[in-house]
C-alpha cells in the first residue's frame, strides 16, 4: 500500500507522450500517482486517457470540477509539473490559472506542497523575457525549478534532445523534495 501520493501534471510537449512510463517509473518507488493534463495534452492522449486512468487507479483529470462535486483523487504530498512548456510556466507565474493544473500548481504554492517543475522549452521561446522572470517568480515562491545546468536544457527549435527529456532528474528531484 503507497501512502505518498504525487500529482504529475503534463503540459503538450512531445515528453507527454512518455507519460505512461513515467507513471510507472513513479510507483515503483512507492508513489500513488495522479495525472492532470493541461486541455491541450488531454487532446494529444485522448486515445490513451482509458489506459493511463487504469494504470494510476484514478480518473485523469484535464478540467475542473464542478462545485460541490467530491474530490476524486487524495491529497498531494508532492507534485511534479513536467514537461511545462512556456505557456503553462508563464501562465503559473502570472496566477492565471484557467487550466487546472495551473490552479493547482498555484494553490499548491499556499499550501506548501513541496512542488517540481522541469520546462520543455526551446531556445527561441526562452529568448523572450517573460520566461526567465516567470522561473523567477516560482523559484521565490519555493518550487523546485529544473532548468539549466542540473536540468533541462533548450534546444533549437524542431530539435529534439539526443538523450531525450531527463526525466530521471525530475523523478529524484520528487523524492529529494519530500524527504525521507
Amino acid at each position: 500500500m503507497t501512502s505518498r501520493t504525487v500529482y504529475v501534471f503534463c503540459s503538450a510537449a512531445p515528453p507527454v507522450f512518455e507519460v505512461a512510463a513515467v507513471i510507472e517509473s513513479l510507483q515503483a518507488r512507492g508513489w500513488d500517482v495522479c495525472l492532470g493534463l493541461t486541455p491541450a495534452a488531454a487532446s494529444w492522449l485522448e486515445e490513451s486517457l482509458p489506459g493511463l486512468a487504469t494504470l494510476t487507479g484514478h480518473p485523469v483529470r484535464s478540467q475542473y470540477k464542478r462545485p460541490g462535486d467530491p474530490d476524486v483523487w487524495p491529497p498531494a504530498a508532492a507534485i511534479l509539473f513536467a514537461p511545462a512548456t512556456f505557456n503553462s510556466v508563464n501562465s503559473w507565474a502570472l496566477g492565471l490559472t484557467s487550466a487546472l493544473v495551473i490552479g493547482v500548481a498555484a494553490e499548491a504554492i499556499g499550501k506548501q506542497i513541496p512542488t517540481v517543475v522541469m520546462p520543455c522549452v526551446n531556445a527561441a521561446y526562452v529568448r523572450h523575457p517573460q520566461f526567465e522572470q516567470s522561473l523567477e517568480v516560482l523559484r521565490s515562491a519555493g518550487v523546485t525549478v529544473l532548468y539549466g545546468d542540473g536540468g533541462f536544457v533548450p534546444n533549437r527549435p524542431g530539435e529534439r534532445r539526443p538523450g531525450g527529456y531527463p526525466w530521471q532528474i525530475a523523478l529524484d528531484a520528487v523524492e529529494a523534495a519530500v524527504g525521507p
